[in-house]
């Protein structure tokens, strides 16, 4: 969402890199040069890097077709799950099993291959817990979709989750270019929360302009939110919108000027109705330490953004958004919401804890998935003081 506060700055065209000469060489007249195996190492890698792109891509599509079948428009898809590739207690086909990562980026030491058992204590009792119910809300243009490996590890770990659509995302139905206000917007999670029963509470996950809308919740339905994490998100203060904080940093990013696409449904001589991403510069600007698959995934899924939300101010008071606990994770790596802008937002309104999610670009879900799953747990154990 730090793509959305450049409207009125002019576009600056994206600087097209120029081909690189490959230097010629003769293996006869040079039979110690490395060249002919660093040609058939890069030959290899390319290949390989082509069949991760296809089979993402084939993943992906399927994905939106299971979405279309056993989705519906209200905004809220309940995950099965046996699309994890991983099959708890002895489950599943190993003959068609999946690999667990066809990922050519190398795994980073800060976020190792582990087991959702090595993640959580061992003495860990959900019943202790204020609650164990994740309610994971998406930024903008993405949807429930980019949950599924939070999604995953959370419920091997026996926490209850649900993703939602906000409208006009995911799999909902609504035009993006329709959407007027931020009620409409977070309508998906607002009726969600409204259907609770009394003394139900539920644990709010907000990724970047998700960080606005749960807020919008959390001063409607302060009694059915144990805690809000805002992970590389939106936290705004009273009378402030999601345009108003991210303006400060406005023109100080050429991708995100370059990234930006405005749509304006009702003619140019009204104010854009939604902004569309520039696929050819998704992963510099959200996905730069993300692996090759989930960026695939995104750039298939990903939505336009609608406009009027980011431009509406928050009306957040101390007796109701103020009574709920809250926590901040930073993506130092972050190239949409920077950290600079990160620290801003909570010097402005300080939460209880602010974690530090190393090596996390802007969708730590996709790029640390383990750490953020680790990260999301502590939370949901740290008691009431």
């Amino acid at each position: 969402m730090g793509n959305l506060c450049t409207c009125v700055s002019p576009k600056t065209p994206a600087k097209t890199k120029k081909p690189t000469k490959r230097l010629q060489g003769n293996p006869q007249t040079a039979p110690n040069s490395s060249n002919t195996w660093t040609r058939i190492r890069s030959t290899r890698k390319d290949n390989h890097d082509e069949l991760i792109r296809e089979q993402a891509l084939a993943a992906a599509i399927m994905f939106r077709q299971h979405q279309q079948q056993n989705g519906s428009a209200s905004g809220l898809f309940p995950f099965d799950r046996s699309v994890s590739l991983r099959y708890p207690n002895g489950s599943g086909s190993k003959k068609t099993q999946l690999p667990r990562s066809s990922s050519s980026r190398a795994r980073s030491l800060t976020d190792p291959l582990l087991q959702p058992h090595q993640l959580v204590n061992q003495d860990i009792k959900l019943d202790d817990l204020e609650t164990n119910h994740f309610v994971l809300v998406h930024g903008g243009g993405f949807g429930a979709w980019c949950w599924y490996k939070t999604i995953a590890l959370l419920e091997e770990g026996g926490f209850k989750v649900t993703a939602v659509d906000l409208t006009g995302s995911g799999i909902h139905s609504s035009d993006t270019n329709s959407i007027i206000s931020l009620s409409q917007y977070v309508k998906p999670l607002i009726d969600f929360l409204d259907k609770l029963a009394d003394g139900d509470k539920t644990i709010l996950v907000g990724h970047d302009f998700g960080g606005a809308c749960i807020s919008y919740a959390m001063e409607l339905f302060p009694h059915k939110v144990s805690k809000a994490i805002f992970v590389a998100a939106a936290m705004l203060t009273n009378g402030q919108s999601t345009l108003d904080m991210f303006s400060q940093k406005a023109g100080s990013s050429d991708l995100m000027q370059q990234a930006q696409l405005f749509v304006y449904a009702n003619g140019n001589n009204h104010p854009p109705t939604a902004i569309n991403l520039n696929k050819s510069l998704l992963r510099d600007l959200l996905f730069n330490q993300s692996p090759g698959k989930d960026v695939a995934l995104a750039s298939v899924s990903i939505r336009p953004i609608p406009f009027a939300p980011v431009l509406e101010k928050l009306s957040l008071s101390e007796l109701k958004y103020g009574t709920v606990r809250r926590f901040y994770i930073q993506t130092p790596e972050d190239n949409a919401v920077p950290i600079t802008l990160q620290e801003s937002m909570i010097n402005s309104s300080p939460p209880e804890k602010v974690f530090h999610l190393k090596g996390a670009d802007h969708s730590p879900f996709f790029s640390k998935p383990q750490a953020l799953h680790k990260l999301l747990v502590e939370i949901s154990k740290i008691p009431s003081t």
